[in-house]
């Protein structure tokens, strides 16, 4: 048996964490630069609120009722999504039965636990990490990872019938569960096929599970579909994955703060994405051989119809691998200025390096001067300060000063478990 634990309106059930006073009250939380709502309680939902509307649009309703509002605090929430994984981790007793799909949801393996233990097992899980994390979680178990999604989504639909878990276990629970659970609330289902599969008639996820796997290659993208049809029929397709412990490619993208029309600007932005993602290398031991920069322009204000500006980007190759921030800063900042137009505002920048090998693997070069090779202890050096004293006490000139392009978070609360001076204080 497969399990999903997933954090109930996560970046809102953190929010609620740091305060108690809003347990129970509505809350929202905005996406980067206070565009769009990306996580509502369930009392906003009650009172209107959509998900991802813009907050102009939805700010009648939240003021209207009073309801809390945030800018999304990536630091608390990253925070609190490890030590949720961590305890799934401690409680499976085993790494490996713990699969992290996103940043509040994660398979468990439960495939050592008796059929009739698998209500009380799961709502042990719920309990721990609600009493060890303070956020609440719901959960879905059933043979195979699609039909966990859709137990965990039944859970989630009447909280207070279900306790939040739901365990979908018989031949029998399976029908009931599939005959209440539309094609377009299946997960791997998007929104072509659901439409495509509605127009044939097949609106139930128990009518869809019925189609012969012929079928199913046939109209559901090949070998993707038929493994959906075998796991909707309890047949596990769709396996736990190992932990990625070091990443294949590195991105770092940020939306502007506002419009940028300045190379300068921009050069700062990309140097500061470059230093934060050659971080992330050293912290894998990896060295980078391809620096890939992008830039996006801002969509046209007078077009009838709302379209984003086109997106430009360029890569080039390092002569060597390559893990110092001031190499892979010189490679981009130069990208820049074949991308850069004058006369035109841009919106967003993002940096990829990829073409990754261990960094231990790269033969060195002997008409570099021996100068060179302190480099890599000033790297580690500028990281072990970045790490202690937080918020890039030490920089490169490149990235800037006034960074007045950041992104907007004039919303944001405290970031209560990963900064000393932001600590709660308790009265």
């Amino acid at each position: 048996m497969t399990a999903i634990v997933d954090c109930n309106s996560f970046y809102c059930s953190c929010e609620r964490l740091f305060r108690p006073d809003l347990r129970n009250k509505p809350v929202v939380v905005l996406s980067n630069n206070d565009g769009c709502i990306v996580s509502r309680s369930d009392e906003a939902r009650a009172l209107g609120v959509g998900m991802a509307v813009p907050y102009f649009e939805a700010r009648h309703i939240i003021e209207k009722h009073g309801i809390a509002v945030f800018s999304s605090n990536y630091h608390l929430y990253g925070d609190l999504s490890y030590r949720v994984m961590e305890t799934l981790r401690t409680l499976a007793g085993d790494r490996s039965k713990v699969e992290v799909y996103s940043v509040d949801e994660a398979f468990m393996d439960l495939s050592d636990v008796p059929e009739d233990q698998l209500v009380d097992h799961a709502r042990h899980i719920k309990t721990t990490v609600e009493q060890w994390t303070g956020i609440p979680v719901s959960i879905g178990v059933a043979p195979t990872k699609t039909l966990a999604k859709l137990a965990n989504r039944l859970a989630k639909k009447d909280k207070i019938a279900s306790s939040c878990v739901t365990v979908i276990a018989t031949a029998e629970e399976q029908r009931l569960a599939l005959q209440q659970t539309r094609v377009d609330d299946l997960w791997g289902i998007g929104g072509a096929y659901a439409v495509k599969l509605i127009n044939q008639g097949i609106t139930s996820a128990w009518e869809l599970s019925n189609m012969p796997e012929e079928w199913a290659h046939s109209h559901l993208g090949g070998v993707v579909g038929v493994r959906l049809i075998r796991e909707l029929k309890g047949l596990p397709a769709i396996f736990m994955e190992e932990e990625l412990v070091d990443k294949k490619m590195i991105a770092t993208t940020r939306m502007f703060g506002r419009p940028v029309t300045s190379v300068t600007e921009i050069k700062e932005a990309v140097a500061t994405y470059i230093s934060r993602s050659a971080e992330k290398l050293r912290r894998q031991q990896s060295a980078a051989g391809v620096v890939s920069v992008f830039i996006v322009a801002k969509e046209q204000s007078h077009s009838t119809y709302f379209r984003h500006g086109p997106t430009i980007s360029s890569y080039t190759t390092l002569p060597h691998p390559s893990c110092l921030t001031h190499e892979l800063i010189k490679a981009a900042t130069g990208l820049v200025d074949q991308l850069f137009e004058e006369g035109k505002s841009y919106k967003k920048a993002g940096v990829m390096l990829s073409g990754l090998v261990p960094d231990g693997s790269i033969q060195g070069n002997l008409f570099v001067p021996p100068a060179e090779n302190q480099h890599r202890f000033l790297m580690h050096t500028i990281d072990n300060i970045n790490f202690a004293m937080r918020d890039d006490s030490v920089k490169f000139g490149a990235s800037g000063m006034n960074k007045d392009w950041k992104m907007r978070q004039e919303l944001r609360s405290r970031r209560h478990s990963t900064r000393w001076e932001e600590l709660k204080g308790v009265k």
